[in-house]
């Protein structure tokens, strides 16, 4: 957070000692000097706002196996964009997609139905506003196996920030950070492969 700096910072403080209590910083008017890729990004109410990357994980439902793992810059919008584009470059009509609230939209649903993909997308039900999935969705058993199976996913992100350290990434910027996740990734199917090899009589 020391390298958050104004963009046209020319303190010549190199050492980040500077006082920035009661400043605002945002990304429009504030940039990392370290790397300049990364946004200050908060991942929900009342929490600290962090300089970061996303990551965002494709998983095959049958076997808990990893199929994409992406990193973006973090912003709003990423996880249903790349999520679409996961979707279309790794799975093919007539599947469905299992998600969370934070994918109840108009767009997503309606794309991803367009794609031939059934999105079994959590309802987010908040007063004044009304859920994208409607009962053509929900009335089939699949949509409630759907909403049981997904949150599985976490074990992939839990296993990754804490066994592989990709809580906190050691490589400076997106393209070297997205190349340790394609390790990451191939590190865990290979256990999630052997795992499941032991479990065959």
């Amino acid at each position: 957070m020391k390298s958050f700096r104004p963009k046209d910072d020319d303190s010549g403080d190199n050492n980040g000692w500077a006082d920035f209590r009661g400043k605002k910083r945002s990304n429009d008017s504030h940039e990392s000097l370290a790397v300049p890729e990364a946004r200050l990004f908060r991942k929900g109410r009342g929490q600290e706002a962090k300089l970061c990357f996303m990551a965002h994980a494709l998983m095959e439902n049958r076997h808990g196996l990893l199929m994409d793992l992406r990193v973006t810059e973090a912003n709003g919008r990423a996880e249903r964009e790349t999520a679409r584009t996961m979707l279309r470059e790794h799975v093919g009509s007539g599947a469905t997609v299992g998600a969370d609230k934070g994918y109840d939209t108009r767009d997503f649903v309606a794309q991803s139905r367009a794609a031939g993909v059934t999105p079994h997308v959590a309802k987010n039900e908040h007063a004044r506003r009304r859920s994208a999935i409607d009962g053509r969705t929900t009335r089939h058993p699949g949509y409630g196996i759907s909403q049981t199976i997904r949150m599985t996913i976490e074990r992939i992100f839990g296993w990754t920030k804490s066994a592989a350290g990709f809580r906190r990434t050691r490589f400076r910027g997106k393209r070297r950070t997205q190349f340790a996740a394609y390790l990451t990734g191939a590190a865990y199917n290979l256990l999630r492969v052997s795992r499941l090899r032991a479990c065959v009589p």
